[in-house]
């Protein structure tokens, strides 16, 4: 597994920026002291091969019944396309909503009733977008087993719409992981990583 690497270069290639002085401010208002762009990793060849390769073996071992890999429209869709060759399964993937024109397709790539569908998107924050792909794919008859990310937050919210979804979750990576590596590492001090988990702990309410 290459969860140290790919932590490490996440964060040197600032795909992940944690600044709990200065926090960032989220288009929902929500202020934050992490920032996360994960469409940058198709930029990186090296990380994006460890991404997959840890992908694929966290879905053999967790979801080893897995006949089909989805991706979900963007940023999901990269990284599908390499777990599902590394593990040698079709693919199909999910847009956020059908077209608006040709057949009207939702769901591209074929799947039958009786395979088991492994979604995958870059970034879990509530699930929201991720578990609207499982209810389109479950609309056209797909059975969807499980949810897999490249990394989430572990917010109280996403944690209670996958339960209330009954969709089974496993990430590659979460915050409380990147946390503990970056102060192992040295890179933020025992006030910061304090700081750091109260936002996690509430996040609407979270101020310095």
């Amino acid at each position: 597994m290459y969860q140290k690497e790919i932590i490490d270069n996440l964060i040197k290639e600032k795909i992940v920026t944690i600044s709990p002085d200065k926090p960032f401010t989220y288009a929902s208002g929500m202020l934050s002291p992490i920032y996360t762009d994960f469409r940058l990793t198709i930029s990186y060849p090296k990380l994006r091969t460890m991404i997959a390769k840890d992908l694929a073996s966290l879905i053999k071992k967790t979801y080893p019944d897995a006949t089909v890999i989805g991706g979900v429209v963007t940023a999901g869709l990269p990284h599908a396309a390499w777990v599902a060759q590394e593990l040698d399964l079709p693919m199909i993937y999910v847009r956020p909503k059908p077209k608006d024109h040709g057949k009207g397709r939702q769901i591209e790539g074929r799947f039958s009733q009786h395979d088991k569908i492994v979604l995958i998107d870059d970034l879990v924050t509530t699930g929201g977008s991720v578990l609207q792909a499982v209810k389109a794919c479950q609309k056209d008859g797909g059975n969807v087993i499980g949810v897999s990310s490249i990394f989430t937050y572990y917010l109280p919210d996403a944690k209670k719409n996958f339960v209330q979804a009954k969709m089974a979750f496993a990430p590659l990576l979460s915050y409380p992981e990147l946390l503990t590596q970056e102060k192992e590492s040295g890179h933020l001090s025992q006030d910061q990583y304090e700081l750091l988990k109260t936002w996690h702990q509430d996040p609407w309410n979270w101020q310095i």
